[in-house]
């Protein structure tokens, strides 16, 4: 396969980048029907890139590569999967069903979204306005008939006959050749997917040679399930079946291979176990945070800051989201109000964050990935207010290399401790400061947050909420002695741009 390198290419700048997740397929489909015709990467409308991308760094465009035959076949017929397809169309026929953008069947950009050259159009598009492109990378696995499994190599987990009668989920045939399906160790085994073996220097080669083409591509890839070809988890997951174990990690063969031609490229890694800090030394330039996702869904204010704590070295290579193609919507998780909390807090953290397509809007359906439809569901005009005014409020590309820390949020007279329900951090450069505050309860609650690094002395401060755009003046002494005094209903919070008035 040949690929012209882009005309136009927009590495990644920002530090701490905030990233769109587009579902390809099916956002096509709605744009066609949107707009009246076709509409392919080649050719989406200017207007739209305009009005919707351009409040973000880069747009990760998943599930752009063509997919596999059989895997469809297998996804249309999958009765787990049926009903998932009811819930999220209540009325489909087999034409919505496209098969897993996970079940690669070639890395080349499906004719039916525009091809390399609609991709090529599309990242123009994009890197004329600073906005850079991230794609796909599957390590783990490739389509059960993948053009690789008709060769006479080592890059596939094989088996044996007894396995394939013992666990015919688990194991297929070609030909005379049997192959383990692509498994994450805590599930049942993929069975669209053939599992590649991580420790195979030939599969290694492959790896790069691939990730060589799609770097000519895009800014970026997100490496699908990432932790599972490390060496630990792969050696617990196959045992004997793949082989000796090498003393080089995959990622640390891997990412300086890509790196040496394109120096920019980022390798985003979703990931999960706890095992982010080992990825980032790996070589990962950004890891899901799937622990703040979850205490943020599931714990309290106190769980959140203490996961908060960690160093910042860590804090800059995470994640954030509350919402992605592999978790349920936003809203459902979490309700309205609590959902616009969560992404408070998500989207003003440090390193990358993330948001899907349709969390802006409210939705609530979760889209099964083999779908190339998307359901039809009325915006949420109050939830995409509050995104439009986030948007413009979170820190940006001014604090890129600027500093974070927690602020302390702490009691306010005899109240019954409600300031423990407070999330406060804050940005700061030379010349800027925001202060993030948000009241992460279903209680009223109140705090006297302490900001750090500033000498008020006698002067007059001016905090402006940038959400709802309401000052307020304090005299600096009083702020010394007793800190910003601020009262928030459940959920909700306050983005401040402190200034000294005199």
């Amino acid at each position: 396969m040949q690929n012209k390198i882009m005309k136009t290419k927009c590495n990644i700048k920002n530090n701490h980048p905030l990233i769109f997740e587009i579902n390809t397929y099916p956002w096509l489909k709605t744009l066609s029907e949107i707009f009246g015709h076709p509409i392919n990467l080649h050719n989406i409308p200017i207007e739209l890139i305009d009005q919707e991308l351009t409040a973000f760094d880069a747009i990760w465009c998943m599930g752009v590569w063509e997919r596999s035959p059989k895997g469809r076949d297998i996804a249309i017929n999958d009765k787990g999967l049926q009903k998932e397809y009811e819930k999220a169309l209540r009325y489909y026929n087999t034409e919505d069903v496209i098969g897993s953008p996970y079940s690669v069947y070639y890395y080349h950009v499906s004719s039916q979204m525009g091809g390399s050259e609609g991709l090529e159009s599309f990242r123009n598009d994009l890197a004329e306005r600073n906005i850079s492109l991230i794609l796909d990378y599957v390590p783990n696995h490739v389509a059960i008939d993948h053009l690789w499994t008709l060769e006479k190599s080592d890059v596939f987990i094989k088996g044996t006959l007894e396995d394939l009668m013992q666990k015919p989920f688990e194991y297929f045939s070609v030909g005379k050749d049997i192959y383990a399906n692509g498994r994450d160790p805590n599930f049942p085994s993929w069975t669209d997917t053939v599992q590649i073996n991580a420790f195979s220097p030939e599969a290694r080669e492959k790896a790069i040679n691939t990730l060589l083409t799609i770097a000519k591509q895009c800014d970026g890839v997100r490496c699908d399930m990432a932790m599972l070809m490390t060496n630990k988890v792969f050696k617990k997951t196959w045992g004997d079946k793949a082989g000796t174990e090498p003393e080089i990690e995959f990622w640390e063969v891997i990412i300086p291979a890509i790196k040496d031609k394109f120096p920019d490229f980022k390798f985003i890694a979703e990931v999960y176990w706890d095992m982010e800090w080992e990825l980032i030394q790996q070589g990962f330039d950004f890891c899901y945070d799937k622990r703040l996702y979850e205490r943020l869904a599931n714990e309290n204010a106190e769980k959140v800051l203490e996961h908060l704590q960690a160093d910042w070295d860590y804090q800059k290579k995470l994640v954030r989201f509350i919402e992605n193609h592999d978790e349920p919507r936003a809203v459902s998780v979490f309700g309205e109000e609590a959902s616009k909390a969560a992404a408070m807090i998500a989207l003003t953290l440090p390193g990358a964050k993330l948001i899907y397509e349709g969390q802006m809007r409210g939705y609530e359906t979760k889209l099964p990935v083999q779908l190339g439809r998307n359901p039809t569901e009325d915006d949420n005009l109050d939830i995409m207010e509050f995104y439009e005014k986030l948007l413009k409020a979170i820190p940006g590309k001014e604090f890129n290399n600027g500093q974070w820390s927690l602020c302390k949020s702490l009691q306010v007279g005899e109240d019954n401790h409600s300031n423990k329900n407070i999330i406060a951090y804050q940005w700061w450069n030379d010349t800027k400061r925001r202060i993030i505050i948000v009241n992460y309860s279903l209680r009223f609650s109140k705090a006297h947050i302490q900001i750090e690094g500033i000498n008020y002395g006698n002067s007059k401060w001016r905090f402006t909420d940038l959400i709802t755009q309401a000052q307020y003046s304090y005299f600096g002494d009083n702020l010394s002695k007793n800190g910003l005094y601020v009262e928030l209903n459940p959920w909700k919070g306050q983005i401040f741009k402190i200034e000294k008035i005199n």
